[in-house]
């Protein structure tokens, strides 16, 4: 019944067989402190008196030589079958041998040491203990001979040859420890046995053959460690001329290492020291110089520290210079296309003054080119390349490096994929300020076969504008028209030349040509321009012509108004005291005004709020006329104006409403008013059929 009743997930055991029932926790009836309080230190006192008593075996006393030798031969037989069964394990070996050393047989504990360095002679601590056994017990001659074995086996283990010397030197042998200590320097040890045994040296006062070993040790050490250790040791003893020498040693064969700044600020800190202040300045320089920004941190904290505490006013500020520059370094080193911080490095060059420095940041900001030929990257990056220059030519006149740094740029730039008008425009101004006009046009000639621009065209038309080249002019602007036939602009400014020319015909033809073009980018300006050319040649029947081809393109709102506009005000020069005329003009304006309020009500019913803007502008106009004027006219047409409230409908929530201004005119009024009286008959008709059934 348990196997059926319970679940697989225990194992087919009911919940209750698988509860595990806990002892009821008792309830402390009285939480007051006890009257005697029990301490940690008397709960441990009483465990530990409570404790039973070690079983020790008992000890053995051996009074017979036959009972200890009975004894030797049991021990020696248990090492012997301890060390048949684990012969690697070194422990054994130790204890074995030194319990010999116990029973003073020390030609059996020499035996259990030879036959443990048999087993591996590589372990050092081995050779250590054997060592230390014959020396304690004064055998200096048994101890001599294992440290010449062990040196000779093991000569990279530094830890046997300082034994050694130690030994020879607590006996007073200093003859024997210096012939040891030359054995060691033979296999070219690190440096602290090179300055063991220069200490060493130094203990019996043997100057001389302190500063050889310090001239083999930093032939076998070339470090800026060693040769910072060399020249204390001479200053030291106040041997300041060769303390300098070391110095300059070092700088020679090491200014180029990584731990160069370490060098040279210890020869600086040296030098000033012994009061040499100058030299002190020149090696911080120098080393600022020579040393890359970006392991120079320490170098410069120093040299600033120098400075502030020796240095005059300019001094100081150099110092600082140095101290940005760094910082500079420091950051472009870790992002070199970060422009930014180029222009901030190349301002505080400038700012310093020194053509060469500011030359070689200009070169190594503009060395880091842009990723990927995209032009968003290049736009703060060609910047460098116009600083450069314009500090070439502003400030450094160099004329020549200007030309090249305006030519290696365009050479630079994928013109296929994009181009900067910019550059191709400061590189042909350069030549014109150099009065090498036919480069310029050579130049302006290329930007325009190779990178076309408007701004190329533009300022290309202004210069030989300038120098009076009119066919050129033209020839530019046909170029300009056939690669952007749509641009509006252009065929303006050309109508234009040709107009200040008195090119009446020309300009005609060429607004003409403008207006037939199937795209244009802004045809509004060039239709104004066209119509503004014709009111000002006198040419009105033209430009009602214009106006009638304009409106069978669009009947914008615009264009009405200025149509009438122009009708009201066409012959206002002429027609100052003439009231006929004046009427007809004001005829004529409100023929345009009817044609479009017809259009609007008609055509396009739904452009309410264009037809009352039109409106508004014809009622301005009747009222300018004065007298001439008939503001009723218009008034009758005007729109009631009506807030009203429409739905928005929202993509995430209820719908909101919004008011607008809607227009109602005079004939939707009427037909409002018939549809109220229509809706009325049918409900009354309703009602009284209702009443009927």
């Amino acid at each position: 019944m348990g196997s059926r009743d319970g679940e697989p997930s225990l194992g087919y055991l009911s919940r209750k067989e698988t509860e595990v029932k806990l002892p009821r926790p008792t309830r402390v009836k009285n939480k007051t402190p006890a009257p005697i309080q029990i301490t940690a230190e008397q709960i441990l006192r009483e465990a530990r008196e409570r404790q039973e008593a070690e079983i020790r075996p008992p000890k053995q006393k051996i009074t017979d030589p036959t009972e200890l030798a009975d004894y030797r031969l049991r021990k020696r037989k248990e090492f012997e079958s301890l060390i048949s069964r684990v012969r690697w394990n070194k422990s054994v070996w130790v204890k074995y041998a030194k319990w010999e050393e116990s029973q003073k047989d020390f030609k059996r504990a020499r035996s259990v040491w030879e036959r443990a360095l048999e087993v591996d002679y590589r372990d050092h601590t081995m050779w250590l203990k054997y060592a230390d056994v014959e020396m304690k017990n004064k055998f200096v001659n048994h101890a001599r001979n294992v440290w010449d074995r062990a040196v000779t086996l093991l000569p990279r283990v530094d830890q046997l040859w300082y034994k050694y010397i130690h030994m020879e030197e607590m006996l007073g042998n200093v003859a024997g420890a210096r012939q040891i200590f030359e054995r060691w320097m033979a296999w070219m040890p690190d440096q602290q046995g090179w300055l063991s045994y220069i200490k060493f040296e130094l203990r019996y006062n043997e100057v001389e053959r302190a500063r050889a070993i310090f001239e083999r040790f930093v032939n076998c050490h070339p470090k800026v460690s060693a040769w910072i250790r060399f020249a204390k040791f001479e200053m030291k003893n106040g041997e300041i001329g060769r303390a300098r020498g070391c110095y300059e040693r070092a700088v020679d064969k090491l200014a180029d290492d990584e731990e160069a700044e370490m060098l040279f600020v210890a020869f600086a800190e040296f030098e000033e020291k012994c009061k040499e202040t100058e030299r002190a300045r020149c090696i911080y320089k120098f080393a600022l110089d020579h040393i890359p920004k970006g392991r120079a941190e320490d170098l410069y904290r120093k040299f600033v520290a120098f400075e502030k505490q020796y240095g005059d006013r300019e001094g100081i500020e150099d110092a600082i210079v140095g101290k940005r520059r760094f910082q500079y370094e420091d950051e472009v080193r870790k992002n070199p296309r970060n422009y930014d911080t180029w222009f901030d490095y190349i301002r505080l060059e400038e700012s310093v003054g020194n053509k060469g420095r500011i030359r070689e940041v200009y070169e190594r900001a503009i060395a880091n080119v842009p990723p990927a030929e995209e032009k968003r990257y290049w736009q703060r990056y060609i910047y460098l390349w116009i600083n450069y220059a314009l500090y070439e030519e502003l400030d450094a006149q160099d004329m020549e490096r200007t030309r090249d740094v305006y030519r290696e740029c365009l050479k630079l730039i994928p013109h296929q994929k994009f181009s900067f008008a910019k550059i191709w425009l400061l590189a042909a101004q350069f030549e014109i300020r150099q009065l090498r006009l036919k480069e310029a046009r050579l130049l302006l000639g290329e930007a325009i076969g190779r990178a076309p621009k408007d701004k190329i065209f533009k300022k290309y038309i202004e210069i030989e504008l300038h120098f009076g080249n009119i066919d050129r002019c033209r020839k530019l602007y046909e170029k300009y028209l056939e690669w952007s036939p749509e641009n509006c602009y252009a065929w303006s400014k050309f109508a234009e030349l040709e107009r200040s020319l008195y090119e009446t015909e020309r300009a005609r033809a060429i607004f003409e040509l403008a207006i037939d073009q199937p795209a244009l980018d802004m045809p509004e300006l060039l239709w104004k321009a066209y119509i503004d050319f014709e009111i000002s040649e006198g040419e009105f029947e033209r430009t009602r012509a214009l106006y009638e081809r304009l409106l069978n393109r669009t009947k914008h709102l615009k264009v009405w108004i200025s149509f009438a506009k122009f009708e009201a005000l066409a012959m206002d020069s002429e027609v100052e005291e003439d009231i006929e005329l004046k009427k007809n003009c004001l005829q004529r304006a409100r023929d345009v005004f009817e044609r479009a309020v017809s259009y609007f009500r008609n055509s396009a019913p739904e452009l309410k709020e264009e037809r009352a803007m039109l409106l508004e502008e014809w009622l301005n106009m009747e009222s300018s006329f004065g007298e001439l004027g008939d503001a009723n006219l218009v008034r009758a047409k005007l729109p009631k104006k009506l807030k009203k409230r429409r739905q928005i409908d929202m993509e995430d929530g209820p719908a909101a409403y919004e008011e607008y201004i809607d227009y109602l005119f005079p004939e939707e009024t009427q037909t409002t008013n018939l549809k109220i009286l229509e809706a009325a008959y049918k409900w009354k008709k309703q009602r009284v059929a209702s009443e009927e059934d």
